[in-house]
């Protein structure tokens, strides 16, 4: 999709790129590995559309066994869902260290999870390469920074490359070819209040929709592990046309995992200009909340995830006080999901437990490469 303003119109008819391109996600917020697997699902909901191969390999450095992490059974459901796509390496220890209590042994593995990669980015055979937590890798010195840079900015050229984690050094940044950073806000209120489970994607930046992706992964990923079926609804605002390549990854996830995903959309092809909605706007901005409320309040769901809600309630689509009050007499299992970019804040953040804010330093697009398919959009 390509984003103008308020509003998202569809990118079928955009020449899409074939070199693959270098993304950085830092920052303190929430969202950066979530973004990262996001983009994963798409990448193989396409090739599965389109019947090619789009081999994944998932190399996780500071993540060594004997410790839970939140993406662990996101990875486990696409693992399980797509077996002969998905490669997963984990180096590093289980607890956290800072630089004054690095070891030994803290070097060998990130070595070890480097001849790794370096060896997948040589070999040619994947389409996607995830170096999650290699930021803070680097940051510490654990690997030569020289020569991490030289290997990525020697890539082949169709291999999309995903470094996650905190702090990223300099010299990384200045080779990506998209640098989002995730800032996180905090909401006193909703601490105080005792609301848990919702979180708010927002922000100018790439990875509020991939991570609302990674989040679905999550949830089913959970009812696996405790053989509970964990029902996703994934509600979709202002895109009510058609080339949508989150429908190839929602696919290959209703293909994989039969009656746990339910996917919704709403609203024209068309971007929705402020001060020029039509009425059917409105109309079915409001058909899509009707779902997504008694979706809410029925329990059936695990995870709700309400894609392109904040612009809708920015261009007042959407009044914010049914929101809210829905929100807060949610059931507790259920986690809700917001993403979406929006100029005025409205009031259903101050409920967030989680609100990362997505701000973009650099992308591609504003150098005219072309947008992919199942990466971009």
């Amino acid at each position: 999709m390509v984003r103008t303003g308020i509003g998202i119109r569809t990118a079928q008819l955009r020449n899409e790129r074939l070199v693959g391109q270098i993304h950085v996600y830092d920052g303190a917020g929430k969202g950066k590995s979530q973004a990262a697997l996001g983009v994963v699902l798409r990448s193989i909901g396409l090739g599965i559309n389109q019947a090619q191969d789009t081999r994944v390999l998932l190399l996780r450095f500071l993540k060594g066994p004997g410790r839970t992490y939140d993406e662990d059974a996101a990875i486990e459901a696409l693992q399980r869902g797509f077996p002969h796509l998905i490669d997963q390496v984990r180096t590093g220890r289980a607890e956290y260290f800072g630089a004054d209590d690095i070891t030994r042994f803290d070097r060998l593995e990130a070595q070890r999870g480097w001849d790794v990669a370096k060896g997948a980015i040589a070999s040619g055979l994947y389409s996607v390469v995830v170096l999650d937590e290699l930021n803070p890798v680097l940051n510490l010195g654990l690997l030569p920074i020289d020569e991490v840079v030289e290997t990525l900015k020697h890539k082949p050229e169709h291999l999309e490359v995903i470094a996650t984690g905190r702090a990223a050094p300099q010299p990384l940044l200045d080779i990506a070819d998209l640098h989002s950073e995730m800032k996180p806000h905090f909401h006193p209120a909703a601490a105080e209040r005792g609301i848990e489970g919702i979180e708010i994607y927002t922000g100018a930046g790439k990875g509020k929709s991939t991570s609302a992706l990674g989040k679905a992964l999550q949830a089913i990923g959970k009812g696996i592990g405790q053989d509970k079926s964990h029902r996703v609804l994934i509600m979709q605002w202002l895109k009510g046309g058609t080339g949508y390549t989150e429908d190839a990854a929602i696919a290959a996830l209703q293909q994989s995992y039969p009656d746990l995903v339910d996917h919704q959309r709403c609203g024209r092809d068309a971007i929705v200009w402020r001060g020029q909605q039509q009425e059917l706007d409105f109309v079915e901005a409001e058909r899509g909340w009707e779902i997504a409320k008694a979706a809410i309040a029925s329990g059936l769901y695990k995870t709700i995830i309400l894609d392109e809600l904040n612009p809708t309630v920015d261009l007042e689509l959407l009044a914010q006080e049914p929101i809210v009050q829905a929100l807060l007499r949610k059931p507790r299992h259920t986690e809700v999901i917001i993403t979406g970019r929006c100029k005025n804040p409205p009031a259903y953040f101050n409920l967030a437990s989680i609100h990362s804010e997505m701000i973009c330093h650099k992308h591609y697009a504003e150098k005219g490469v072309d947008l992919k398919r199942g990466v971009d959009f």
